[in-house]
């Protein structure tokens, strides 16, 4: 689904999404990624929710986000409480949601420039 034009002073916006495929400024992802307003971190190797674990996050935590939207594909599933600890030890705020939604809601953070990282599960 193509997302309406908006204009965002950042380098990276999502500009399309489907069940599979991710669209940054016209390229487009099919592996797992990470991102914020200018960086892209792909492949990220998580394919399911029973991968989040404090190593492949570990990314996430380093940048310091004020808050964190994962993408859990289709439709909205949520993690083991135990991720949403380590998000709360590291003062992080987790927002889950499906990818249509965080793609929606990406881009509308980010030209408020907030400081907001996307983590978006795709299923090769």
């Amino acid at each position: 689904m193509p997302l309406a034009e908006d204009i965002i002073t950042s380098r990276h916006r999502i500009t399309a999404y489907d069940v599979d495929t991710i669209s940054v400024n016209d390229d487009i992802y099919r592996q797992s990624l990470v991102m914020t307003a200018d960086s892209i971190l792909c492949p990220w190797p998580v394919s399911s929710l029973q991968q989040l674990n404090p190593e492949n996050l570990a990314p996430i935590f380093e940048s310091k986000p004020t808050v964190v939207l994962l993408g859990t594909g289709e439709r909205q599933m949520f993690p083991d409480s135990k991720i949403f600890a380590l998000f709360g030890e590291q003062g992080i705020g987790l927002e889950v949601m499906d990818n249509g939604a965080l793609c929606r809601t990406f881009n509308i953070l980010v030209a408020e420039d907030r400081d907001v990282t996307a983590a978006i599960i795709l299923n090769p």
